[in-house]
């Protein structure tokens, strides 16, 4: 068998065990498998929870003096540590313009592209792992708000020259559509929160598309592709002084401590929508169909005491009159008779 439909095989097995054993979950608790969601109810879902998260992004701002004071904390301790690795990338994609226009064309990009279609991916091939997954980018993405609001972080793009950073996007922003002000477009950068770089959810979600992929992709180059995603955003981020490598750090860990949530979530979920239909009074019965509404049943007429009951298996159809054995109607032929004879004996019909 080839590798490649092996591995394929092997996917197929595994998803279809995982299936399995979710559909037996269900069996043992007596609730039967949730049905697929409904797309217009997910994405409207989905455009009210990011609303709230862009607008939460804008109300976390904090002051410069604070988030500045945050990223040098941050740089001096990744230097007592050696993981600076921001500089060294930086100072190659500011050098080298082939590297440097396509990471932050990148940056840019990728995060609002490829996220949503590995979402919309898991909807309509992956149903029954969809639900666990929407909420497991949920529940980390409202993690990283609280992160923007506790922790307000300068990037390293916008400290001072004298750090040794350069904002790779405003040095090639000729080249792109972001302008002077990150991955916003030209003339909205004051519609951005630039101090939520502490976690990184360009880290985090590329690592949620990543384990998706690496875990529910049949074909082996998209599982590869999936896993080395999270990698190339990770030097992206850091190459493009967007973010320190502590932030791809808590992006991680964002993530993690979000699926660590999902299950105890979707269990609550679950819980209380079964106490709301539970107390739901029941009005009215089960509604008939609509064909039944104007039928009329058909009358049949009340058996007479009288008349005998008839068997089914012998019907008579003689209207009630029987013969006796042997007994011969007038007339009738039988198979000695000539034309000329009667049926009732041999003799000629004229001498009778």
């Amino acid at each position: 068998m080839p590798r490649s439909a092996a591995a394929s095989a092997r996917a197929s097995a595994r998803d279809g065990v995982s299936a399995r054993a979710a559909g037996a979950g269900s069996a043992q608790t007596g609730q039967r498998p949730a049905a697929r969601p409904r797309w217009w109810a997910e994405l409207a879902l989905v455009v009210l929870v990011y609303a709230a998260y862009s607008a939460g992004r804008l109300l976390a701002r904090g002051d410069e003096s604070t988030a500045v004071a945050h990223g040098l904390a941050i740089l001096r301790i990744e230097k007592a540590l050696r993981l600076n690795a921001e500089h060294p990338l930086n100072r190659l994609f500011t050098g080298t313009p082939a590297l440097g226009v396509p990471a932050d064309f990148i940056y840019a990009s990728l995060h609002y592209l490829v996220t949503p279609a590995v979402l919309v991916w898991m909807f309509r091939h992956r149903a029954a792992f969809y639900r666990a997954a929407r909420n497991w980018l949920m529940l980390a993405t409202l993690l990283g708000l609280a992160g923007f609001t506790l922790l307000p972080t300068c990037p390293p793009r916008l400290l001072a020259a004298r750090h040794g950073f350069v904002d790779t996007m405003a040095h090639f922003s000729e080249y792109g559509w972001w302008g002077d002000e990150a991955s916003a477009p030209r003339g909205l950068g004051e519609m951005t929160n630039q101090f939520a770089a502490m976690p990184s959810l360009h880290v985090g979600w590329a690592l949620w598309c990543g384990v998706l992929l690496w875990r529910h992709a049949r074909t082996p180059l998209v599982r590869r592709l999936g896993a080395a995603y999270p990698v190339v955003i990770t030097v992206v981020v850091m190459g493009t002084a967007n973010h320190y490598f502590l932030d791809a750090v808590a992006g991680a860990v964002v993530m993690a401590a979000g699926a660590l949530l999902t299950g105890p979530a979707l269990r609550v979920a679950d819980r209380a929508r079964d106490r709301v239909r539970a107390a739901m009074p029941v009005r009215y019965g089960p509604r008939p169909a609509l064909s039944r509404l104007f039928t009329v049943p058909a009358q049949t007429p009340p058996k007479s005491p009288e008349s005998p009951p008839r068997s089914h298996a012998s019907p008579i159809v003689s209207g009630g009159c029987e013969t006796s054995a042997g007994e011969r109607f007038p007339g009738r032929r039988t198979r000695g008779s000539t034309p000329g004879t009667s049926s009732a004996d041999d003799t000629p019909a004229t001498a009778r």
